[in-house]
């Protein structure tokens, strides 16, 4: 019995979640972006979509000396315009190379002065020494597509409400990585990109890859370019091995409105599968939980629900259903994602806690803080309860009570009341750097723009704890943004391994807004601040760029070692020499590419 009416509150609370962002047609039944932009299409596209008109136009007189259909490689720092001559010097053969194990990153650009119909390519397979080959089928490629953004602050950062675009200067961006588009009609003096990605098996022999990228018209072949991929004889391990403790949080409550599915649903996890792996792919470590409801307050579009159910029985005791935090954990860990679960949030920003209500038959909220004889009571309960259920499951020790950055005070006794129901539990904070708490925090996060002090994160390493930095709205650089410098995602992991802490967090791997796919920005926040990749697996530029990071910031790990064994003074000097030189103020006035050109030598 208990199992039934556990379900069906679940099932109660839950489901409306998948209607939130309903109610966007305007009285014409126009159906229109976050940002009041009307799409021209059905909502919630995923297979084929038509991007927003681009917000310029291209200039004859920059496009008169194009002569027909040019193809070149291009550069992944860079976003090229859709409407703008991309180069004047054409490349034709890149060489690019990587650890075998590596993800690899290369962008072919076409432009044409008199338009191409039916624009497609096709990537030969790779041969290399003693018969080996790289498959074309290890490639992940598509078509670069654009999506609207906006701006900084006039002050700077990106924090802050935005109810009205037009104060901002919004345009359409390269960003999204299209696998399902095969042909593309591209208009005379327009230009486009196409992103090649490659995983270099670990098991081929080391050397040099060659192999073509040709665009058709049709049936028609165009051009074509030389790509050589030189294997590396260091391998890289699988992602599940790195150290690098990337936390990006996961929004499931995101997938189930965009898809329209039931929120956990088979079909609402058969939508998530492949965006939790691609997450796993890139090392991620951290389950992201709610274990109340809107624990941030609904920032996001589509807000956070409890994966615990709060039941108030008649006789006033505590009552918790773990059904759905259960489903939703064996899910993730089923994807690779299975070293830690951060538990959110007992301080929520309102303070607000919603539970059902055993003698009313209704759904109710009181307001309590830390502090407070009700806020204990009720969290003592729960946390008893959990720490029960998390010892059965075998999940206790990687499980964290997460909070997000609150008044000392507050944090104080929230500490205190976790402690007092199970002292074993293990605490993260995502914040400010606190010398007060710190060695209660098993996983602390602070600002990138502060430093833990050496000692201070020395002795955290030797007892098993997590030190990491992280990134939001408030930053102007480095940043993920629509509009960032692709180079920055990448200067972001580097900068991990320069700061010599454990890895870096962001809030929003997939918090979408109400249409990803054409329109990252959002009513709260700079564009692309929400949300990592987009709608139907599509990766992004920026993903692909932090992900690269994240792969140097291992290899970094694994020279040091290897130049230690090995004695190489020289190479290790130059190698910390370029990371220590890393400071957030460049990227003031210099280019993040440039900023890595050292580094990247060093990891050639």
């Amino acid at each position: 019995m208990k199992r039934i009416l556990c379900a069906s509150l679940v099932l109660g609370i839950l489901m409306p979640a998948v209607m939130q962002g309903q109610g966007h047609d305007s009285s014409q039944g126009v159906w229109k972006t976050q940002c009041g932009t009307p799409t021209g299409q059905e909502k919630f596209p995923l297979a084929d979509y038509r991007e927003l008109p681009q917000t310029t136009v291209p200039s004859e007189t920059e496009w008169r000396e194009v002569k027909g259909t040019c193809l070149s490689w291009g550069q992944t720092d860079l976003r090229y315009s859709r409407t703008s001559v991309p180069m004047s010097a054409i490349c034709k053969l890149q060489g690019i190379s990587g650890w075998r194990g590596e993800k690899v990153n290369a962008q072919a650009v076409v432009w044409t002065k008199d338009g191409i119909p039916a624009l497609r390519y096709e990537i030969s397979d790779f041969t290399g020494p003693g018969g080996h080959t790289i498959p074309a089928e290890a490639f992940e490629s598509g078509f670069v597509r654009y999506v609207m953004t906006d701006e900084l602050n006039k002050g700077g950062g990106g924090c802050g409400y935005r109810p009205d675009h037009t104060v901002y200067d919004s345009t359409m961006v390269a960003d999204c990585i299209d696998p399902y588009l095969e042909e593309i009609s591209l208009d005379a003096m327009n230009t486009q990109a196409v992103w090649l990605s490659c995983r270099i098996p670990r098991d081929i022999k080391a050397g040099t890859y060659r192999g073509k990228l040709t665009i058709f018209d049709g049936e028609k072949a165009l051009k074509s370019l030389d790509l050589n991929i030189l294997a590396d004889k260091h391998v890289l391990p699988d992602p599940s091995d790195w150290k690098f403790h990337l936390d990006l949080w996961q929004n499931p409550y995101a997938v189930a409105r965009y898809y329209q599915v039931p929120v956990w649903s088979r079909e609402h996890l058969d939508a998530m599968r492949p965006l939790m792996e691609r997450l796993a792919a890139a090392g991620q470590k951290v389950i992201t939980a709610s274990i109340m409801h809107k624990p941030w307050n609904g920032q996001t579009h589509d807000w956070f629900e409890s994966m615990v159910t709060w039941i108030r029985k008649v006789d006033g005791s505590w009552a918790f259903c773990f059904d759905v935090f259960d489903r939703w954990v064996e899910f993730i860990m089923s994807c690779g994602i299975d070293q830690e679960i951060g538990c959110y949030s007992m301080v929520p920003w309102n303070l607000s806690f919603q539970y059902y209500d055993q003698a009313t038959d209704s759904m109710k909220s009181v307001l309590t803080a830390p502090g407070e004889q009700v806020y204990e009571e009720m969290w003592t309960s729960m946390l008893e309860a959990f720490s029960k259920h998390l010892k059965e499951k075998g999940w206790f020790d990687i499980c964290t009570i997460a909070m997000d950055e609150r008044p000392m005070e507050v944090m104080q006794k929230t500490i205190a009341v976790i402690k007092k129901a199970d002292p074993e539990f293990k605490i993260s904070l995502a914040g400010n750097y606190h010398p007060e708490i710190e060695d209660q925090l098993y996983d602390y996060c602070i600002t990138i723009n502060e430093n833990f002090p050496e000692e201070v994160l020395e002795r955290r390493r030797q007892e098993g704890k997590i030190s990491t930095l992280y990134t939001c709205c408030s930053e102007s650089y480095p940043n993920t943004f629509t509009f960032s410098p692709l180079a920055e995602a990448t200067w972001i992991g580097l900068y991990m391994a320069a700061k010599n802490v454990d890895g870096y967090l962001r809030w929003a791997y997939n918090s979408w807004p109400l249409e990803p796919l054409l329109d990252s920005r959002f009513h709260t926040w700079a564009a692309g601040d929400t949300y990592l990749v987009y709608p139907g697996n599509r990766t992004s530029m920026r993903f692909e760029k932090l992900l690269e990071g994240i792969q140097a910031y291992e290899k970094i790990r694994i020279l040091r070692q290897e130049y230690k064994d090995t004695g190489d003074t020289r190479k290790a000097e130059e190698l910390d020499a370029a990371l220590s030189a890393m400071d957030i103020s460049d990227l003031a006035g210099t280019p993040a590419a440039e900023c890595l050109r050292d580094i990247r030598s060093c990891l050639k």
